[in-house]
């Protein structure tokens, strides 16, 4: 099964690191935020990956163009100009990187991407801008015991301010900053048939509304809860988080 990743927006919430990148390219701990998406369903054993680009696209093909040099000791004959890699870190992973056009929206891009995926009747799919640590195989099974065409990884968001309980005028409990907030949203790591192209109508359309809408109604569309940690990078705040995780030791969404 194929892994999809949106990666074509403009990423305006993130404008400090996004006007000379795109966002899939920011990094984390030194690596892009796609890399580590990437390594999160390559620990899984799914390895073939199609991008869907947009904005600064040639960026994202250039970086994984030049992935094995990036990576590797190299050994230069400036005789012959013989260039010998030492790749010390391999990555089993073929990488096909789509224009999907500049302003297209996400279902379009979706749309633009089916005639690559093969004889492979579901594809998985997210955006290139959130990491979890998501069980991937225990969403597969989910997905294929449920029946519907169609599921999507819902997660409770981490709390942005804390909550007082009160009874009266006194206060008798404070939670500092409580997980989810008692809210389930729409967090990626999705599995689509590839028949979601009837869903879509062109480049105009927006997944996460007429599609997604559509299968709702139609009792199509499967949750899968995901209860451990999901932060998408939607603002320099949430780039920092990631960052003060990374350099903690211990990032929670490194499972590979």
């Amino acid at each position: 099964m194929k892994v999809v990743l949106l990666a074509g927006g403009l990423g305006t919430r993130l404008a400090e690191e996004t006007g000379s990148r795109p966002k899939p390219l920011v990094e984390i701990g030194g690596m892009p935020i796609i890399w580590h998406i990437m390594k999160i369903y390559g620990g899984f054993g799914l390895n073939e990956f199609i991008i869907c680009a947009g904005y600064k696209g040639h960026m994202i093909k250039e970086y994984f163009a030049d992935y094995a040099l990036r990576t590797s000791n190299i050994t230069v004959n400036l005789g012959s100009g013989h260039i010998e890699l030492e790749c010390l870190k391999p990555e089993p992973w073929t990488v096909r990187i789509i224009d999907t056009g500049q302003t297209t929206m996400t279902g379009g891009r979706i749309k633009r991407i089916l005639p690559y995926l093969g004889e492979d009747r579901e594809f998985l799919l997210t955006y290139g801008d959130g990491v979890a640590d998501i069980d991937i195989e225990a969403l597969i099974t989910h997905h294929r015991r449920e029946g519907r065409m169609a599921t999507v990884t819902g997660a409770q968001p981490p709390g942005r301010f804390g909550q007082l309980a009160i009874t009266g005028t006194g206060v008798t409990d404070f939670l500092e900053k409580p997980h989810g907030e008692g809210g389930w949203i729409n967090a990626g790591f999705f599995i689509l048939p590839r028949t979601i192209g009837d869903y879509i109508d062109g480049d105009d359309t927006t997944f996460e509304r007429e599609p997604l809408e559509r299968l709702s109604r139609e009792g199509q569309l499967t949750l899968f809860r995901h209860d451990g940690f999901w932060l998408p990078m939607d603002s320099l705040r949430d780039k920092n988080t990631l960052e003060s995780l990374w350099q903690g030791g211990n990032p929670p969404w490194v499972t590979w």
